[in-house]
Parts: C-alpha cells; structure tokens; sequence
C-alpha cells in the first residue's frame, strides 16, 4: 500500500478492506460495466444504422448513449483495477482527468434529457408542427450544446477543485474522486470557488429539471385527452420512464453534493454514490428499449444478421 503521507495522489478508501469483498466487488462491477456497455453499444450501433430510428427521440437517445457509455467508463474500471490490486491508489493527473469528465458528461446528461423532454412535448402536444419545430439543424445544434455546454463545466470544476490547497491527508472515502471529499481536505477557504461553480450548476440543473418537469405536466394534460386508451398507454409508456430516470439521476446526485462528507462513510452513503454513477447508464438501454418495439425490433434484426438500409427519414439534410 502506499504511503498515504508521502504519496502525490489520492488514496481511494472504495467499499472494503476484506480481500473476499473486494474480488466480490470487482466482479459486480465488472458485470454492471458489460452490460451498460452491450446495452448502450447496441443502442447505438441500432439508431445509427436503422432507417426506422432517425427521427429527433432515437437522435438523442443515441446521443444519450454515448454520454452512457463515457460517463460509466470514467469510474468504473479504475475501481475495478484497484479492488484487484488491492491497490486504491490513484494519481493526481488521474484525479483531475476523472473529475473533469465525470462533471463534463454529469451535465451533459442533464442537457440531453432536458432536450428529450422538449422532444416528447413537441411530439405529443405539436404533432402537426412537429417537424418544423424539431428541425434537423435544431437538433444538431441542441446536441452540440450538450457536449460544450459539459466541456464547460468540466473546465471551471476542475480548475477551481484543483486549484485549492490539499494540506489534510490525501484520503478519499469513495471508490472514485468524489468532489465533496477533494473539498473536505482543503484547510482554508480556497475552496470557496469550487462551491461557486457547483452552486451555479445546481441551479442551471435544477431549471433543467423545471422545465421538463413542465414539458411533462403539459404532456400528460394532452395524454389524458387522447380517446384512445391504446393511445395514451403509448405515450405514457414513453415518457414516464424518461421522467423517473431524470428524476433518479438528478436527486441523488444532488443529495451526495449537499450532505455532509463524513469521514466514515456508511454502507447508505456508497450505494447513492453508486445510485447516480453506475446505475443510470446500465439501466437506461433497459428503460428506453424494454416497451419500444422500434428498438426490439431492430435489435432482433441485428440479431438475426439482418441488413439495416442507410436511408435516412428525418435526418435527410
């Protein structure tokens, strides 16, 4: 183990000290990671190859995906490989590249479920204007927010949390580089800044937040409407899931950030940090795809060996 006074790095406490837990754990994690990686892999490969999935919803959940699959990439096989090795030494560059992808693709979530939101409301509340309200360059340049507007946040995360001064023992109770325990070593006000930047995030989330939060109160008041039973068990069988998984991600991510770190993290503590890094990008390919017959059917169609036309519907310009 490494010299916790004199290393340059962290040390990462992860979930035990018993050599069976860690295997255990390892394999657990491993088994989540392929999964999430299989589920958003296909989801990917499946909208980008059907001509049935190119309309705006399957653009951005494809979009999804990929934040998906990078955001569960930045935590998951550093804590595997430190389980293994028994090792949870993990450097200073190493924390600074996690912190600022896990911030960059954490906000990046944020943004594209906001934009399916708008999505589904101009679906279901618009559907004649439709096409003219999701316009291909529309969704081109949502998207291209997402990924800068994550970038951003990444940069002014990382620099104001790296920019205080570690003088407390380098030891982080987490399985990755948790923000609200880098801040607990400072041992002066220098980290005024980073609660700054993560107080202006919390806001921008929470008007995301609010704003699908009212897409859906008009979505649902438009569903009830619908005569068709059939109908309107369609369009709830879409967006409540997306509801819940926002919902999900977003409460308990905000609930880490605004409890206190505690030195001695219980059991509840580590399974919300595994509720808002792990589990939404294994669960998500399931939630989107298990009641979408658009998705099953082209994922029985990759199965079988069938060709996918290149023929795009909606993105034809």
């Amino acid at each position: 183990m490494t010299n916790v006074t004199t290393m340059s790095g962290f040390l990462l406490m992860g979930f035990s000290d018993i050599r069976e837990l860690q295997i255990l754990h390892a394999l657990l994690f491993l088994v989540i990671y392929l999964l999430a990686l299989a589920g958003n892999l296909i989801i990917i490969i499946i909208t980008t190859l059907d001509q049935h999935l190119q309309s705006p919803m399957y653009y951005f959940l494809k979009h999804l995906s990929i934040l998906d699959l990078s955001f569960i990439s930045v935590t998951v096989p550093q804590s595997i490989d430190n389980s293994l090795m028994d090792n949870g030494y993990i450097s200073h560059g190493q924390c600074i590249v996690q912190v600022f992808f896990f911030t960059a693709l954490a906000w990046g979530e944020v943004v594209i479920l906001t934009a399916m939101s708008y999505d589904r409301y101009a679906a279901i509340c618009f559907p004649l204007h439709y096409e003219v309200i999701m316009d291909p360059s529309k969704c081109k340049w949502a998207v291209i927010a997402v990924w800068l507007s994550g970038s951003i946040s990444g940069i002014l995360y990382t620099t104001t949390t790296f920019s205080i001064t570690f003088c407390k023992v380098k030891i982080i109770h987490q399985f990755f580089c948790n923000i609200p325990q880098l801040l607990k070593l400072s041992c002066s006000n220098d980290y005024l800044g980073a609660i700054g930047v993560a107080a202006f995030i919390a806001v921008m989330a929470f008007i995301c937040f609010t704003s699908s939060v009212l897409s859906y109160i008009h979505i649902f008041s438009t569903v009830l409407r619908i005569p068709s039973a059939e109908g309107r068990s369609k369009a709830f069988s879409t967006c409540l899931p997306h509801l819940f998984v926002f919902s999900f991600f977003l409460s308990t991510g905000m609930f880490e950030f605004l409890k206190p770190t505690s030195d001695s993290p219980t059991v509840f503590d580590l399974m919300i940090s595994i509720f808002y890094t792990v589990m939404p990008p294994a669960l998500n390919p399931i939630i989107y795809s298990l009641r979408n017959e658009a998705i099953k059917g082209a994922f029985r169609k990759l199965l079988l060996g069938g060709e996918f036309t290149r023929k795009k519907i909606f993105f034809s310009h």
